[in-house]
């Protein structure tokens, strides 16, 4: 048995901090919450041999997640400009490894990996990670793959887009995820899941940081997108889709998508789509603040500053309209480790800092189907943070987690060095 005290703990449903803050952990979940020390508990009484961490005046919070990263990419000692054609799968699950730690000292316990596109001779490079992190071998966040992304020939999520090679570089299979036409998406979509991915992730529409015309513009048929759907939604999977034009977005939810990523440019009528349909936006509005395209060609550039002062007035309105808001970061677009700038940039943006913490934690929760974490409550996963003050006051504290617990085991503690 395990008790941990510090100064307060944030209830996220209520938006309120409780005090003190007085957790009791035994193996891998919470036993119980609340009571003045270890003998004094909600839930019933603890041993007194059970062992203490005394965090003082710091504020424990739930595990954050983020709902959307690429651990295989990113991460030091890459070269973005040649890692496609330099970067052996080896190379990038090593790498990765640096990824997952920094990500999970961060505070982010649970992190949705969206869909490598990424020449692997077909493996499924996030799914084996998971493998490792849940095997104990490597430290990470919990971790649901999504395999190879699903994208047309030419689709933003299409490799050889992002430095236009030539015809004949580069090229992925069906299996990589490049699949044109329903016979071929059936096959790509059944081959992620015969290999462990626990969603599909699919390219709807253009994108800033591909030569593929205009960001907003849809790139499959609503009959395309209605296959992914059905092929998913029949083996229990969710569909996220990177999506950003209104048009785009309005015909993946009309076709089934469980959830829409970016959506900068969404419009009144697809905001109140997502609101009618029950579906969820991931956020990703950091790397509007932070993506530098200085070094990118003027086409790129171009459409960054078309496009990213739109992120802020879409993340508003959808907030305002009561669209199911989970925090995403599309890390490496902004760092491995800085997740929590995410929600540093949604406050600034307008989101209240409560509000912030239940899309990275409850709301989270429910886009991964899982009841089983985002919450400090008895019976869920001992995923537990701290920080060092009160993140409803001033959500930057996010920045500055000194703690982190993952299924009741320690992964970093400040206050012990």
């Amino acid at each position: 048995m395990l008790t941990l005290k510090a100064a307060g703990l944030v209830d996220v449903d209520a938006g309120t901090i409780i005090r003190p803050g007085i957790v009791h952990v035994d193996e891998d979940r919470i036993v119980a919450v609340g009571g003045a020390d270890k003998s004094s508990t909600v839930g019933g009484s603890v041993p007194d041999d059970s062992e203490v961490i005394d965090l003082g005046d710091s504020i424990l919070l739930p595990g954050l997640m983020d709902m959307e990263v690429n651990l295989l990419m990113g991460g030091r000692g890459e070269n973005p400009g040649l890692s496609q054609v330099q970067d052996d799968p080896p190379t990038r699950v090593l790498r990765a490894v640096g990824n997952a730690r920094r990500t999970l000292r961060a505070g982010f316990t649970t992190v949705r990996n969206l869909g490598l596109f990424v020449k692997t001779g077909g493996y499924l490079l996030d799914v084996a990670l998971g493998k490792a992190i849940d095997a104990g071998w490597i430290d990470g966040p919990r971790i649901i793959p999504a395999g190879h992304a699903i994208t047309p020939t030419g689709g933003h999520l299409d490799p050889t887009m992002f430095a236009a090679f030539m015809p004949g570089v580069l090229e992925l299979t069906v299996e990589e995820g490049i699949a044109n036409g329903v016979d071929e998406i059936r096959k790509a979509v059944r081959y992620q899941i015969k290999h462990g991915a626990q969603l599909i992730k699919v390219c709807c529409s253009g994108g800033v940081m591909s030569l593929t015309g205009e960001a907003g513009a849809q790139h499959y048929s609503d009959e395309e997108l209605r296959a992914i759907v059905d092929e998913a939604h029949r083996r229990g999977l969710r569909v996220a889709a990177h999506t950003h034009g209104a048009e785009a977005v309005k015909h993946a939810v009309a076709c089934g998508i469980d959830c829409i990523e970016h959506g900068f440019l969404m419009d009144d009528e697809a905001i109140q789509m997502l609101v009618d349909n029950d579906r969820f936006l991931v956020t990703t509005r950091r790397l509007a603040q932070a993506m530098d395209v200085s070094k990118s060609p003027k086409v790129l550039q171009d459409k960054a500053a078309e496009m990213f002062p739109k992120a802020e007035t879409s993340i508003k309105a959808a907030y305002k309209a009561g669209v199911k808001i989970a925090v995403g970061t599309d890390a490496p677009a902004i760092p491995h480790g800085k997740n929590a700038d995410e929600l540093v940039t949604l406050v600034e943006w307008g989101m209240p800092p409560a509000a912030v913490l239940r899309s990275a934690t409850t709301i989270a929760a429910d886009l991964i189907n899982v009841t089983d974490r985002g919450r400090l409550a008895e019976g869920l996963l001992a995923d537990i943070i701290a920080v060092p003050g009160n993140p409803l006051e001033d959500i930057r504290i996010t920045q500055q987690v000194t703690f982190v617990m993952k299924g009741g085991k320690v992964f970093r503690n400040d206050s012990a060095n």
